[in-house]
Parts: C-alpha cells; sequence; structure tokens
C-alpha cells in the first residue's frame, strides 16, 4: 500500500552507494552487507572498495590468510564478522562452484550468514521478492503501520508482516531498499522527520499524534554504552595485533588499558574468539 508513495521518493533520494553501482556482483552485496551490520555505511565504503579491488570474488578471498583479512577490516568492528566471512567464501568455493547461492535456504547454510543477510542477498543480488528486514525497516513497519516506537528484538512475524507490504510487480527489490533508505534517512531513532516523509499521509503514528514512547519501550530501546567495556578494551588489543607484523610481548598488551582483569579478560576472550593466538614463547600475534 505505500510503494506509490515510496518508490518516487526513492528515485529522487536515494544514496549513490558503492554496491549499488551497476554490475556489482553477489559477492560485492554480500560483502557489503556483512559489514554494514551494526556499522555506518559511511566507514564501509572505503573498506568495501579496498576489498573488492583486492579479493574481487569469493574465490580469491577463500585464499586469504586470517592474519590478511583481520588486518583489512580494520577498525569495523566485530572481527569475528571477518572470520567468519572467510568461512562462507571457502565453503562458497568448495560446495558451490565460487558462486554465491541466489535462494534464501541455502544462503543460510553458509557461515555467518543469518535471516537478514541471507534475504537482503537474494533480493539485492538476485532480485528475489523477499522481505528483508533490518532495524530501519522494523522501525519503519512499527511506526507506519502499527503507530507504535520500535522495541524489542526482531521476530519471524514481523518478516511475515514486511512481505506483505511488498509489491508483486516486480518492484519488490527496490521497494526493500527504498523502505531500508527511508529508516536510515527519515524514520530516524530519535529525530524522525516526518514532514519530509512520503509515508506521513498513511502513517499510524502520526495519525496517533507522535505519541513518545512508553517506559516499557524505552527500556527495550536502551543501548550499552562502549566506552570502557570489554568490547572497547578487545579493539584496543588487537589494534595492537594488527599493527605488528611480528609477534608481540604481554608488555605491548598491558600498555593499552589500566585494569588488569579486564585487560587479563578481554585478551582471553580474543584467544578464546581465535581473533588471537600465543605461541610457544608466550608472545601474542593474528591467528595465521
Amino acid at each position: 500500500m505505500f510503494s506509490a508513495r515510496l518508490l518516487p521518493w526513492f528515485d529522487l533520494h536515494e544514496r549513490p552507494l558503492a554496491w549499488r553501482e551497476p554490475g556489482t556482483s553477489a559477492w560485492g552485496i554480500l560483502l557489503s552487507e556483512v559489514m554494514s551490520q551494526q556499522t555506518p555505511v559511511a566507514r564501509v565504503e572505503p573498506v568495501w572498495r579496498e576489498w573488492m579491488e583486492r579479493w574481487p570474488d569469493p574465490a580469491s578471498f577463500a585464499q586469504a590468510s586470517p592474519a590478511d583479512v583481520l588486518r583489512a577490516w580494520g577498525k569495523l568492528g566485530y572481527p569475528r564478522r571477518a572470520l567468519r566471512l572467510l568461512e562462507c567464501a571457502q565453503q562458497i568455493v568448495s560446495l558451490h562452484d565460487a558462486r554465491v547461492p541466489d535462494d534464501v535456504d541455502t544462503l543460510l547454510e553458509l557461515p555467518g550468514i543469518g535471516d537478514y543477510t541471507a534475504r537482503a542477498v537474494a533480493c539485492f543480488a538476485y532480485g528475489r521478492n523477499v522481505p528483508v528486514v533490518d532495524t530501519n525497516v522494523r522501525r519503519v513497519w512499527r511506526r507506519a503501520v502499527e503507530g507504535r516506537f520500535l522495541a524489542g528484538t526482531a521476530s519471524k512475524a514481523e518478516l511475515a508482516a514486511v512481505a506483505e507490504l511488498l509489491p508483486d510487480d516486480g518492484r519488490g527489490p527496490r521497494f526493500s531498499a527504498a523502505l531500508m533508505e527511508l529508516g536510515a534517512l527519515v524514520c530516524t531513532a530519535t529525530s524522525p522527520e516526518c514532514g519530509a516523509c512520503p509515508l506521513r499521509t498513511e502513517c499510524a503514528w502520526v495519525a496517533a499524534g507522535s505519541p513518545p514512547p512508553s517506559a516499557e519501550e524505552l527500556a527495550k530501546k536502551r543501548v550499552q554504552k562502549f566506552t570502557g567495556t570489554d568490547r572497547q578494551v578487545r579493539g584496543l588489543i588487537m589494534d595492537v595485533l594488527r599493527g605488528s607484523e611480528a609477534a608481540v610481548p604481554q608488555s605491548a598488551i598491558d600498555v593499552v588499558w589500566p585494569d588488569a582483569a579486564q585487560r587479563s579478560r578481554a585478551l582471553f576472550s580474543l584467544l578464546e574468539d581465535g581473533l588471537a593466538e600465543q605461541d610457544a614463547q608466550g608472545l601474542f600475534h593474528l591467528p595465521r
């Protein structure tokens, strides 16, 4: 019911993202989707271009070493995604003749590929008319259809609800991209620009007077801080390991954070996750 208003808006406001360029491969789409999880596209785009130049297909990437992959990943965050992506490429090569699968069920069998990414690749790379539901789409749907703030975690019911919005005239994939764009640019989490929204005359939240979130919804929306967390310390240790071609001593890691207990906990978690290794001399390095 929204496509008549949303698609013309998207024609005017679509961002020229690198992976939207004509001729982008399914591998390029998959890579962009994995990189963009919980990471702003402005940070992703230059890294994505470097990766596509260095590893333009699953076959070339599958030959990379874990250390090279983690160094190339840089500060995108959640570096385990990078190693899972390497496993994914290796499986694409070994099981699918180096071709990214085109259906959701097969994509879901790949390492590190979840509901959202599988549908995004099937939709944007191969034109499958399947619901692609990220946080932006959930927010638009929640406000426009239910008249409420986004709260809680994603559910299968939301996939079915968003699927009902998709036009069946061949424009479903573009409509899915438009929903995501609207959530990213206009129907934002904290300062929605309702006056600029093409759906404002049909939006249930606007019709209800744009009510603020309830106390319960606010509680569900709270996001963990980053500063001072183990995740920050892990990132600082990874900076040390990425910045050195040789293995580093414990002393090189000790200087990155004053709290010895937290530093030790973060380092152990990196070893446990396979993001760092310790050799027989007690030195630390990226996995090889």
